[in-house]
């Protein structure tokens, strides 16, 4: 019952590394879009998506295994040394997914910041834009009505 317990603790270790790989590779989907020439909005939207997937999936791995070691816990009080090496393959794998999740973290930073960047860049382009077409429009006026002679008065007395 504890060995069979403990192996569910660690295939769930083993999907939630499947999981943090995968979020891995979408973050660096994300990176190449915003370091492309042109920004692919409906490629990042994709990729948006299927990570918010991944990170639900991850989400319900760590209730889990939260779930499942919170009963352990108790009942491995006093037969630690018998399950000692399953216990340190545990601790192992908890490493490793605690790595992930802070590269993960940091990819995501990074993301963040390109994502900030080319928006605020679109942002500064739309508002030249704007005084472009303003500035345009305004000379337009002025040109057009340059030609333009009011109605003058005429002295009828000649």
């Amino acid at each position: 019952m504890m060995e069979s317990q403990l192996n569910i603790l660690s295939e769930s270790l083993d999907k939630k590394m499947e999981v943090l790989h995968a979020i891995q590779d979408y973050n660096v989907r994300q990176e190449k879009i915003f370091l492309a020439d042109k920004v692919d909005m409906a490629a990042f939207d994709a990729a948006v998506e299927e990570k918010g997937k991944l990170i639900d999936e991850l989400t319900k791995l760590d209730d889990g295994f939260e779930s499942l070691y919170g009963k352990l816990a108790e009942q491995l009080n006093g037969n630690r040394q018998l399950y000692a090496v399953q216990i340190r393959e545990l601790q192992q794998k908890i490493s490793k997914v605690m790595e992930l999740s802070v590269a993960v973290q940091t990819q995501e930073a990074r993301n963040k910041q390109l994502i900030e960047n080319y928006f605020s860049k679109e942002r500064k382009g739309l508002q030249q834009n704007r005084k472009t077409s303003t500035a345009a429009y305004n000379y337009y006026k002025r040109v057009s009505n340059r030609d333009y002679l009011p109605p003058q008065y005429m002295d009828s007395k000649q």
